[in-house]
């Protein structure tokens, strides 16, 4: 059984654990700005680990496709008092965010996991990560949020993600992440479309049997599944907790998700009948 090492825990991967999502952004495509704020963040998290949470993931910058960038001032201020205010539970806090000076500050502030959409690719990221306890995801992505969506291309699209995150782990532990300290993300929706997005899905249970550390699987309420379902982001529940469920069955590790209360029950389920 492998563990997962983040900062001051260590968890284990016996189950698939439930990441779930506290965007602290006015503008996020799943849930509109609703939790902006500190107080409703912090409501948002409570309830989030009421409902049996294994990690909170915290971002102060939206990634949708199209979203504007956030100077790295304002997504420090927006993060930083959310994790200070909960680093007092026993849950490992992440941060989502793909800036050194963001991962800096929300390390100081006690996030426990860096969860970075460019794979630690900024200038002095890697060795910011490295010098840390801190565990990682490293994701895959085609080009910048701005444009990302507007002609990805592929030859071979889940050789080429593979192909990546094997660098970026090899990277990672070039830069002294110890390899139980990492996860790899293949980066549904970003810099894909939905014919990338299908044929990665599909191949879920070779990235697992094939790649060198557990897998974070997101692909809650995207447009993936408004394409399946015909259903707008406010629709996606049901689309969202099947989707995680098949994840689980491939070998996701981690499952990043809206909805936490379903998700978590949707898994007992699976467990205790699959």
């Amino acid at each position: 059984m492998r563990t997962f090492h983040c900062g001051r825990f260590a968890l284990p991967l016996s189950r698939p654990l439930v990441m779930g999502i506290v965007n602290v952004t006015p503008d996020s495509f799943s849930d509109g700005g609703r939790h902006a704020t500190l107080t409703g963040a912090l409501d948002h998290a409570e309830a989030l680990l009421k409902a049996g949470a294994d990690i909170l993931d915290i971002g102060g910058e939206s990634t949708r496709p199209g979203a504007a960038a956030v100077p790295v001032e304002e997504e420090i201020r927006r993060v930083v008092p959310v994790i200070m205010a909960l680093s007092g539970h026993q849950v490992p806090l992440s941060i989502d965010t793909r800036k050194p000076e963001v991962m800096r500050a929300a390390l100081d502030a006690g996030a426990d996991l860096v969860n970075d959409i460019a794979a630690l690719e900024a200038p002095g990221a890697l060795e910011l990560v490295g010098q840390s306890g801190a565990g990682v995801c490293l994701m895959h992505k085609q080009g910048d949020p701005q444009t990302m969506q507007a002609a990805p291309e592929y030859a071979d699209v889940v050789a080429e993600v593979a192909a990546y995150l094997r660098d970026r782990h090899a990277q990672a532990l070039a830069a002294g992440i110890a390899p139980e300290r990492i996860l790899l993300d293949p980066g549904f929706g970003f810099g894909k479309t939905f014919i990338h997005n299908e044929a990665l899905f599909r191949a879920l249970p070779q990235l697992v049997g094939e790649l060198p550390a557990p897998l974070l699987v997101g692909v809650s309420r995207k447009s993936m599944l408004g394409q399946i379902t015909g259903r707008a982001v406010g629709e996606r529940q049901a689309a969202s907790i099947a989707a995680a469920l098949l994840a689980a069955q491939a070998g996701a590790a981690v499952l990043r998700v809206h909805d936490v209360a379903e998700t978590v029950d949707a898994l007992k389920v699976l467990q205790a009948l699959g």
